[in-house]
């Protein structure tokens, strides 16, 4: 006969067994060990330059999240890892932020949450070959989600993102060329969660299946690398980037980098540029500075690109790329993305206090208000559009992306990281250049006031480079790909991270709907419950 069974009391839980929180002391050093995982990834990226360690170092987080005792916890275990990777990160921005840092880091790393969450629900034991292939997918979406978030330009910009790790490995970065920086992020992210699969999980059929996809992943960016055409007979350009060094008088900084300019004399140089704020005159309307600009351009023979950090007439300060020829001023571009608290400080009213115990901005830049490739011209007087972008603006894949549709042949940074001059950060700065050249197709240069200065081709190779002990003239041919060229993420855009958002949403409704399923289950009580049939 069959029986039922007896009602639970109410000191029993009905709760899911995923619910069950553990004990205050384990509870915590669970949580700090998030906290120091966090850190490991930030080895991948420069200076420490460990790249190969990328494709593990989210496993000791990821670990932690599945065997949390509930998803709830999870969640938290993933929250301390982002904030742990944040300050890690970008610590070399506490001159800029002072104690604004852990802030930022416990409200940025709020968005790796549902990283730990993803990963406890679906590679907690015991794991099934449906679960590991969702995983594959789902965690490095939220992963790609998380980091999308954190890059819109108010929240701060796409910095220190996953994929960054690979800049000198351009076969990978063979991914950029087909989803962006995005790509290659999720690729790294899909490695480490098929890494974890393996090492975790009994049941040889998800292992099996995660080995194969890990290994698919890692071989995709080679073989796209492979199938990407190399710029053929679209001639090249010689462009000259000028470092002058830790000048710390507007003027003698000026003078330093025309010095290193007259240099170059006799040399079929096509484009000389020069570091963000390499003057801090109005080159419109400080005619001695823009007298020294022509006269470097007619000795020369070729066109200046200064860098403009100057109160302009209407009494606010900008940053402009102004491009000079023996005629005069020909273009600027005026800097869009201002870096939050160096050049402007969010909320003044609210966060202004900061300026006064960092070197936050003391006032607000003013922004430009558009993107335009700027009309350079080689020596020979043949059009050399380039895309000049200002610093900061080099960690975004849109306005690269922007440049080489609206026909840049060359993508140009000016920079200068003068404050950050003895941490990570000139490193991890350069290597953005390489990701925008192999997102694009096109050669890029970034030069900086103090370095690191550094050339591109148009796969991210690097072709030269001079480090922040260097001063002068650092002089690179770049190979040209044809007008017109234009990769995979150049006609498509950001369709990764919006994808990546669309799994996240589909995967997060769904397991609000199985618990919801859970919950009416529970309470359905002792009549909607039956046992099987005794034997």
């Amino acid at each position: 006969m069959p029986r039922r069974t007896a009602p639970a009391s109410p000191a029993q839980s009905t709760a899911p067994t995923d619910e069950r929180e553990p004990h205050a002391p384990h509870r915590y050093r669970a949580r700090l060990a998030a906290l120091a995982a966090g850190a490991v990834p930030v080895v991948a990226f420069p200076a420490p330059g460990q790249a190969w360690l990328a494709w593990v170092a989210l496993v000791p987080g990821l670990a932690l999240a599945q065997r949390a005792p509930s998803g709830r916890e999870a969640a938290v275990r993933g929250w301390w890892f982002g904030a742990g990777f944040i300050l890690t990160a970008m610590y070399w921005l506490v001159p800029s932020v002072g104690p604004a840092l852990p802030v930022l880091a416990v409200l940025f790393g709020m968005l790796q949450a549902p990283v730990g969450y993803a990963a406890h629900r679906l590679l907690r034991p015991p794991l099934t070959t449906r679960r590991a292939l969702l995983a594959l997918l789902v965690v490095p979406a939220v992963w790609v989600s998380t980091e999308y978030a954190r890059s819109w330009h108010a929240l701060g910009g796409p910095w220190a993102l996953l994929g960054a790790t690979q800049w000198q490995h351009p076969a990978i970065l063979g991914l950029a060329s087909a989803g962006g920086i995005w790509l290659v992020s999720a690729a790294v992210a899909a490695v480490n969660t098929g890494v974890l699969i393996i090492l975790t999980t009994v049941p040889r059929r998800p292992r099996a299946v995660a080995a194969l996809v890990t290994a698919l992943v890692l071989a995709a960016g080679p073989l796209l690398f492979a199938l990407r055409p190399a710029p053929v007979g679209a001639g090249a350009v010689t462009v000259a980037l000028v470092q002058p060094g830790i000048v710390e008088d507007p003027q003698a900084r000026f003078d330093a980098s025309a010095r290193a300019t007259a240099g170059l004399v006799g040399q079929p140089v096509d484009l000389v540029v020069w570091g963000e704020s390499s003057t801090t005159a109005d080159l419109d309307h400080d005619p001695a500075a823009l007298d020294t600009l022509r006269r470097l351009a007619v000795t020369t023979g070729a066109e200046v690109m200064a860098g403009e950090d100057a109160r302009k007439a209407d009494g606010r300060i900008s940053k402009d790329a102004v491009l000079v020829s023996p005629a005069g001023v020909v273009d600027r571009y005026r800097k869009i993305r201002l870096v939050p608290f160096g050049e402007y400080i969010p909320l003044r009213p609210l966060l202004g206090w900061i300026a006064g115990v960092s070197r936050a901005a003391g006032e607000n830049r003013a922004p430009g208000t558009a993107f335009h490739v700027l009309p350079a011209t080689d020596r020979s007087g043949r059009p050399l559009p380039v895309g000049a972008l200002i610093c900061f603006e080099s960690a975004f894949p849109d306005m690269a992306r922007t440049a080489a549709r609206d026909g840049a042949r060359v993508l140009v940074y000016q920079s200068s990281t003068s404050t950050f001059q003895h941490t990570w950060a000139p490193e991890q700065h350069v290597a953005l250049a390489a990701i925008r050249a192999s997102e694009t197709g096109r050669p890029a240069v970034q030069a900086s006031l103090t370095g690191v200065s550094a050339a591109f081709d148009a796969q991210g190779r690097q072709l030269a480079r001079l480090g922040t002990d260097s001063t002068g003239a650092l002089t690179v041919r770049l190979p040209l790909t044809a007008p017109g060229t234009l990769t995979w993420y150049d006609r498509i855009g950001d369709v990764v991270p919006l994808g990546a958002l669309l799994v996240t949403a589909g995967a997060g409704a769904a397991a609000w709907r199985s618990r919801s399923a859970r919950r009416r289950a529970s309470a359905g009580g002792p009549d909607a419950q039956t046992s099987a049939p005794s034997r």
